[in-house]
């Protein structure tokens, strides 16, 4: 069990640095985001139906069938919070945006007390407060001035987030990785008519075959399989790294260096993650010990 704990812990955080790439494919692609958006789900959720498919070979159709109606919830929310997360980005600050999503580690600690009765330890409940602090240095202390919808909608994302990692904990005996790709699928099909897919074509469309199949295909994988074994507050608050990892990649590839606060921030948060999994893996060392 704790070797799979760790395991579970080592693909969430591989998940949250896929799932950091995203503003480097951003730049990367010259097309509106409703277009890049209806072609990251396609390729997304073909990427994760074929991985199933590989694995299961005939046995996918019943895997399937076996996510039930939690399933089903799991695709909705998850499409949703990626409906929210756009148009919170049009109508409030990218800072009150960045701030109230890195607060689900909190909201997915009473959600998951609420429902599955799992309390969740004071380290990573500590931790979790860090890394927000941390958010909040990285975007200047929020300075931007927002509008109520758009932090509402941030909040709404926050909220769907945190309810999709709730249920994947409580199934965590079920495969789910079908309920995530067609989550793809299903944003994918909630952006079409705003996109205009005819107009990517000859390098653009093999960097939005990338967008979809590496970023949002292969980050599902990673972070569906890592949940089963891991608590949805720790799956949270890993899945926090990706806010600082972002601008890396970005100072990396175009060589646009982050702000003093960015990197003071990130710094922060980073160490909130590495902090609580430095504190579980002792706590695990000198329980194994005493056996």
């Amino acid at each position: 069990m704790l070797r799979q704990t760790w395991l579970g812990t080592a693909l969430i955080a591989a998940s949250a640095v896929v799932f950091s790439t995203a503003g480097l494919f951003t730049r990367l692609i010259d097309l509106d985001a409703w277009t890049m958006l209806f072609w990251r789900g396609l390729f997304g959720g073909l990427s994760v139906a074929g991985y199933v498919v590989w694995r299961e070979g005939r046995g996918a159709p019943a895997t399937l069938r076996a996510i039930g109606r939690d399933g089903l919830l799991v695709a909705l929310c998850s499409a949703l919070a990626t409906v929210c997360f756009i148009n919170a980005l049009r109508l409030t600050s990218v800072a009150d945006v960045l701030v109230i999503g890195a607060t689900a580690p909190f909201l997915t600690a009473a959600m998951a007390w609420a429902l599955l009765g799992e309390r969740e330890d004071m380290t990573t409940l500590i931790a979790s407060l860090m890394a927000v602090l941390g958010v909040v240095v990285m975007v200047g202390g929020v300075q931007e001035e927002g509008r109520l919808l758009g932090n509402l909608l941030a909040l709404g994302m926050t909220g769907f987030l945190s309810l999709m990692m709730v249920i994947l904990r409580k199934r965590r005996g079920i495969d789910m990785l079908p309920a995530t790709g067609l989550s793809a699928f299903v944003c994918a099909a909630i952006v079409l008519p705003f996109a205009h897919p005819a107009v990517a074509q000859g390098s653009t469309f093999a960097l939005l075959v990338l967008f979809g199949a590496v970023q949002f295909g292969l980050g599902l994988i990673l972070m569906t399989l890592g949940s089963r074994p891991v608590s949805a507050t720790r799956v949270a608050l890993i899945s926090v790294l990706d806010t600082p990892l972002a601008p890396l990649w970005v100072w990396l590839a175009f060589g646009d260096a982050p702000a003093i606060a960015t990197m003071a921030g990130g710094a922060i948060v980073m160490a909130a993650v590495v902090g609580d999994i430095a504190v579980r893996r002792r706590g695990a060392a000198d329980q194994a010990g005493s056996l």
